[in-house]
C-alpha cells in the first residue's frame, strides 16, 4: 500500500529515520553489528535511517531495546526551530468577553507554539473615558512597541503616553491598563513573559 503525501509528512515530522541513525551512531555500532543485535537486514536497517521505508511498532520496539530506549522515544515530537504564523490565520478576541466597553482588542502572533518562552500579540486599543479603563495585573513582565497611533499607558495613578515608534517595558504585577488617545487607531506589539 502506498503512503499519501499527507501520512508521509505526518511520519517524516517524527524523524524515525534520523533518530535511528543518530542513537546507532552514538554506540558507534555499524549497520551490520546492529543487524546482528535485532535480526534485521543491514539493508533494511538502511532504508529505516534513510527514510525509504517506516517500521512496524514490533521492528522499532526490537530496535529500540538494543539502545535501552521506550518507543516513546521516537514519537515525541520536538518543537520546530520556527513558527511562522500567517496574518489570515490570526483570530480578533477582545479583552475580555462580555464587556460592553473594552480597552483593546487582541490577536495572538504565537497561538501555534506549545513551549513558549514569551507570549507575542497585536493589539488595536480603543478609545475610552479615562474612568473606564480597567486596570490589570498578571505575573513577569511587558513589553508594548507603539505601532500606530497614540496610547495611553496607565500604570498605579499616573499615565504615560506612548506615541508611533515609542516603547515600554514593564513589570507586570503592577496594576497597568491602555486606552488609545485621539487618533482613529492604535496598534502595538505586546509581548508579556510570565
Amino acid at each position: 500500500m502506498a503512503l499519501t503525501d499527507t501520512l508521509m509528512d505526518g511520519l517524516d515530522r517524527y524523524a524515525i529515520g534520523p533518530k535511528l541513525r543518530e542513537l546507532r551512531l552514538q554506540k558507534r555500532m555499524g549497520l551490520v553489528e546492529l543487524s546482528q543485535h535485532t535480526g534485521l537486514s543491514a539493508a533494511l536497517l538502511s532504508k529505516l535511517e534513510r527514510s525509504k521505508m517506516y517500521p512496524t511498532l514490533p521492528t522499532l520496539l526490537r530496535i529500540s531495546m538494543v539502545f535501552s530506549v521506550g518507543l516513546e522515544y521516537f514519537f515525541k515530537r520536538e518543537e520546530p526551530p520556527i513558527t511562522v504564523v500567517r496574518s489570515q490565520d490570526r483570530i480578533r478576541f477582545p479583552e475580555k468577553t462580555g464587556r460592553s466597553k473594552t480597552s483593546y482588542h487582541f490577536e495572538s502572533l504565537d497561538f501555534p507554539v506549545k513551549k513558549k518562552k514569551l507570549n507575542a500579540y497585536l493589539a488595536e486599543f480603543s478609545s475610552l473615558p479615562v474612568d473606564d479603563v480597567k486596570l490589570h495585573k498578571h505575573t513577569g513582565a511587558e513589553f508594548i512597541h507603539v505601532m500606530e497611533g497614540k496610547l495611553g499607558l496607565y500604570v498605579r495613578d499616573g499615565e504615560k503616553q506612548l506615541a508611533k515608534g515609542d516603547s515600554a517595558y514593564l513589570l507586570a504585577n503592577v496594576p497597568h491598563g491602555y486606552r488609545r488617545i485621539g487618533s482613529p487607531v492604535c496598534r502595538a506589539v505586546v509581548v508579556s513573559v510570565p
